[in-house]
């Protein structure tokens, strides 16, 4: 049997498949992975972090941010860091290179999106993007980060 979607399942059926083609076409104008500019973004706002509180940030296995934190480390874009008072902890800390690369890869997304607003919308379309953005604000705030 077929299950009927009911009115709040369509809306965010349409709402992901609204976003979708977005997030693809931003990605493509980076060059770090979602994955790895999420560890580069958390390590930026809240400092430095374990690889176990990494993984859970990203939503990814220890394995994963393994090899992640590892690419980003022979990038230069962050450093392992010994913790002075456990041996067996590390701490990842983002380098000034990555901040730079954090910048770089969300300005190429963001001039990408600004054209698009700018030229391929009316003045009535971008109201009404504007009208949207503190919903989906409101929406994207309940999304676990820790």
């Amino acid at each position: 049997m077929i299950h009927e979607l009911l009115p709040d399942e369509l809306m965010a059926r349409s709402l992901l498949d609204a976003l979708r083609p977005l997030l693809r076409r931003l990605n493509a104008e980076r060059t770090l992975s979602p994955g790895k500019l999420g560890v580069l973004s958390h390590l930026a706002e809240r400092g430095r972090a374990t690889s176990s509180e990494l993984a859970a940030v990203v939503h990814v296995s220890p394995q994963a941010i393994s090899l992640s934190t590892g690419e980003l480390e022979r990038s230069g874009f962050v450093v392992r860091v010994p913790d002075a008072g456990d041996r067996r902890r590390a701490w990842i800390e983002i380098t000034d290179a990555g901040r730079q690369k954090l910048v770089q890869e969300l300005a190429a997304g963001h001039a990408w999106i600004d054209r698009e607003i700018v030229e391929r919308m009316t003045p009535e379309e971008r109201a009404a993007l504007q009208t949207a953005i503190p919903v989906l604000r409101k929406l994207g705030s309940w999304v676990s980060v820790d």
